[in-house]
């Protein structure tokens, strides 16, 4: 199994309320992590997430009303940071590009709201899919939910008999060739949203 180099977060955000934030400093010091806060002028805090060999992630979160925002672009190769990190992001509901990086291929994870969305296989002959979330449950039922294709059938029905209306009113074989087209291009599109 290749063993992984480092992590790239890049242009990645969370978000927390306060609660959120004092629950995850009680969680964040471990045998191998510890943290420092500093508080920063105008709301803002930092957050120094600092392993025992000396790397350190600064984890700047400025204050949105109730809600903390957390903009985060670091490169991480310590492992048991690494993990503090993706617990966080994953938990808080990140949303932004993973880059996993390994020797000849960087992974490159796309995370919406904390869920994987896409990932991709990144190597220096090119890039291949690997991953593509489909539709979920909550967003299939909002489609099949969705009424616009039929409100745009019935909008089309109510054209369609206008046209008639109008080609049994005019008398011209030309005004009825015109009638007849747009008939021809209105069914058309009916017929398309029927299928």
């Amino acid at each position: 199994m290749a063993q992984r180099l480092a992590t790239e977060y890049v242009k990645a955000t969370l978000q927390m309320t306060e609660f959120q934030m004092k629950q995850f400093l009680l969680t964040a010091d471990t045998c191998f992590i510890s943290h420092r806060v500093k508080i920063l002028g105008g709301g803002e805090q930092e957050i120094v997430l600092e392993e025992a060999g000396g790397e350190e992630v600064h984890l700047s979160f400025q204050q949105r009303g109730s809600i903390y925002v957390c903009t985060l672009s670091c490169r991480i190769v310590n492992p048991h940071l690494n993990n503090a990190i993706r617990k966080l992001f994953v938990t808080y509901k990140g949303t932004g590009t993973v880059n996993r990086i390994y020797q000849g291929l960087t992974m490159v994870y796309v995370y919406e709201n904390g869920s994987v969305r896409r990932i991709s296989e990144v190597t220096p002959l090119g890039s291949k899919l690997v991953y593509q979330h489909r539709h979920s449950l909550a967003e299939m039922l909002r489609l099949y939910k969705s009424d616009t294709v039929e409100q745009e059938i019935e909008s089309l029905r109510v054209n369609i008999d206008r046209l008639l209306d109008q080609r049994n009113r005019v008398c011209g074989n030309e005004e009825i060739q015109e009638i007849d087209r747009n008939l021809a291009e209105v069914t058309r599109k009916l017929f398309e949203l029927e299928a």
